[in-house]
């Protein structure tokens, strides 16, 4: 019998006469969805990060948890009954049911404190980093892009900066600045807040300038620059459509790597007392005052050391996990 019309096609086009639908096909996803799928693998670094988000939320939510928690403030004092956290020798007490993590030689109550040092470290973390990063991608892009006495200028001002002891520097400024109300440059820096971040930013730019104007070196001398040239683009309309947008994962990676390194700064000053005031918690001033008791009161030290030890560790697993995900080629 005949074959019916179509089946000898059918036969002797063999796998290609299935339906088009039944092939396997190739799936596009943006870069974003990409990057997701890739930092999602890093299981420690997703765990990082879930931690740092749960560590915000109880900064930002610090006054509610003090207020409608503990019902303690940052500042108050516990020294006479009917509560009171220190012994007859003017030594703190431990945890118990009412101060989760025992008080601190003022009587004041550490978990409070601890949780308002989360805001203030995140705070001068962010912050600093911030500026920090503004400066240094705005000064590598001049010293890469444009080259010549520019880039000469901002690769030795780059070098001298890196070349300060910066905690000697950092101590001379802060001391300098805290000596009166008026603070520094006719009152534009305060001391407090406001001058820990200055000087953080001030010492912490050059890395990340180094970093931008290696990267743009490199991007300035490829085709896709030269094409936009050609085409008569002007060189800000090139550094803010082309350069730019390519260098964002580098600058996001050393951001994330930048803002724990930032947080030990600040701790630094605090702990040697040029930090924030008295009156603003600080892991670093709290690690201060604990180094004098710590053989009676361990809390004192354990609980700010943890919550820094662990918001650094934090960050910088999170830096690693970003960029492995942006840049493929450094993935494990």
């Amino acid at each position: 019998m005949a074959d019916t019309p179509g089946e000898s096609e059918l036969i002797l086009q063999g796998d290609s006469a299935l339906p088009e639908a039944a092939a396997p096909g190739v799936i596009g996803r943006s870069p974003g969805e990409l990057f997701w799928l890739r930092f999602r693998k890093d299981k420690v670094a997703l765990g990082a990060l879930v931690f740092l988000v749960l560590l915000v939320g109880v900064a930002l939510l610090a006054p509610v948890i003090a207020s409608q928690v503990v019902h303690h403030g940052p500042n108050d004092l516990f020294i006479h009954e009917p509560v009171k956290m220190v012994n007859e020798f003017g030594l703190p007490l431990g945890p118990n049911e009412q101060f989760w993590f025992g008080a601190d030689r003022s009587g004041r109550d550490l978990f409070v404190r601890v949780i308002y040092g989360a805001r203030s470290s995140l705070v001068v973390g962010v912050v600093a980093t911030g500026i920090a990063v503004f400066i240094g991608v705005t000064l590598g892009l001049i010293a890469g892009y444009y080259g010549g006495w520019r880039d000469t200028l901002i690769s030795r001002t780059t070098d001298i900066v890196l070349s300060f002891p910066l905690l000697l520097f950092a101590i001379g400024i802060v001391g300098a600045c805290s000596a009166s109300t008026e603070g520094c440059f006719g009152g534009l820096i305060k001391p407090g807040l406001q001058l820990v971040i200055f000087v953080i930013a001030l010492f912490s730019w050059p890395n990340i300038c180094r970093v931008v104007r290696g990267n743009t070196l490199s991007l300035r001398e490829q085709e896709f620059v030269d094409a936009n040239r050609s085409l008569g683009a002007s060189n800000l309309t090139i550094i803010f459509r082309e350069l730019l947008p390519n260098l964002i994962a580098p600058i996001i990676v050393y951001a994330t790597l930048l803002i724990p390194s930032n947080i030990i700064f600040e701790a630094a000053l605090s702990f040697l007392g040029l930090g924030l005031p008295q009156t603003v918690p600080s892991w670093g001033r709290q690690l201060s005052e604990a180094a004098q008791v710590f053989r009676v009161a361990w809390w004192m030290m354990l609980f700010p050391g943890l919550f820094l030890f662990a918001t650094t560790l934090g960050f910088n697993l999170v830096g690693d996990g970003l960029r492995d995900a942006l840049d493929p080629r450094t993935g494990r």
